[in-house]
């Protein structure tokens, strides 16, 4: 069967899975509350994984790879400013904001600040209604642009129709089942996303430590022969510019910070403080496992294919999965 056959089927038999499953869990929508925050009820593993899921998306898999592919090391400190940040947003604000929702009653992360500052909260739920509406027209986007880029690479689709049918296949059963069937198809996005990030790494390693017709057989060899700025913390900074990039990198702690309502969200609806404290868990492992994974799957790609070997760095993760793995298993993996 042509290779292009074989993906074509895989990507056909997961999408339509995830929208049955998303369909079947918005059947199980009683409840305004059901529909807007899953009832308030969610285990602290799956509230994690969704979270982590929704967090990352293109971010983990197309954007950081592609990032470390295009400026090596550095990559380093913007990895580090994000665990940082996801660390602390476990650790000392989802529980906190899961009792605060819980004791105001709110569905919404905008009614819940809306509520806590009572005297401004018309004009809190007019600015912060419409301050999401902007900005999430660009995340959305960037999301559907993300997809349309994978189904390029692997289809050669234009990345316009690609986000076209990337949005026919999210929007009906985002809208069907609402917040629940977002949550617990995230998981399933979470738990392929991660097995690309770890699984990546690994093969990776063994393919290019045993081709040596290619650019390189290891990662520090990749690094090294790709020039000085992709095998130094500073892209080959020093000084002040050096104090710059670091302090570039780290910044990325800052927007976890609860600037996202779409990760507030999956604090919110946290079953209890326990189960918080799990998924503080999972999601702090997730990331550390994630991250490291993306970074290596960049470098992987300087390996794999030089350092000028791709006409856009954001293509290194469907490119190197394809490289590495038979093309049914690379679908998989991509679909994440």
């Amino acid at each position: 069967m042509e290779h292009r056959t074989q993906i074509l089927l895989v990507m056909i038999t997961y999408l339509t899975l995830l929208i049955l499953w998303g369909i079947y869990q918005g059947r199980k929508v009683k409840t305004d509350s059901d529909y807007a925050i899953a009832g308030r009820n969610l285990p602290g593993w799956v509230a994690a994984l969704s979270e982590r899921a929704t967090g990352e998306s293109s971010w983990a898999l197309l954007g950081l790879p592609g990032f470390a592919f295009a400026s090596g090391l550095t990559g380093i400190w913007t990895a580090v400013g994000c665990v940082i940040g996801i660390v602390t947003a476990w650790g000392a604000i989802a529980w906190r904001l899961r009792d605060e929702a819980h004791h105001f009653q709110v569905n919404t992360f905008t009614e819940y600040i809306a509520k806590k500052h009572i005297s401004f909260g018309k004009w809190i739920r007019m600015v912060g209604s419409l301050t999401i509406v902007f900005f999430f027209f660009f995340y959305v986007g960037a999301q559907f642009l993300g997809g349309g880029k994978t189904l390029h690479t692997m289809f050669g689709i234009g990345p316009k129709w690609g986000m076209l049918i990337t949005a026919v296949i999210i929007v009906p059963y985002t809208v069907y089942g609402g917040f629940r069937s977002v949550v617990y198809t995230d998981v399933i996005q979470a738990i392929v996303m991660i097995a690309t990030l770890v699984l990546g790494p690994i093969v990776g390693l063994i393919v290019i430590a045993n081709n040596p017709e290619l650019f390189a057989q290891s990662i520090p060899q990749a690094l090294s022969s790709a020039g000085t700025e992709y095998n130094s913390l500073t892209g080959a900074a020093s000084g002040f510019a050096a104090g710059v990039v670091i302090m570039g990198g780290f910044s990325w702690f800052f927007g976890y910070l609860g600037g996202q309502p779409q990760l507030s969200m999956r604090f919110m609806a946290i079953k209890d403080t326990d189960q918080a404290k799990r998924g503080r868990n999972v999601g702090i492992i997730w990331s550390i496992l994630a991250y490291i994974g993306a970074l290596c799957i960049g470098w992987i790609g300087i390996a794999l294919f030089g350092p000028e070997g791709l006409k856009d760095p954001e293509y290194v993760m469907p490119a190197v999965m394809l490289e590495i793995f038979p093309p049914a298993i690379a679908a998989i993996l991509i679909t994440g």
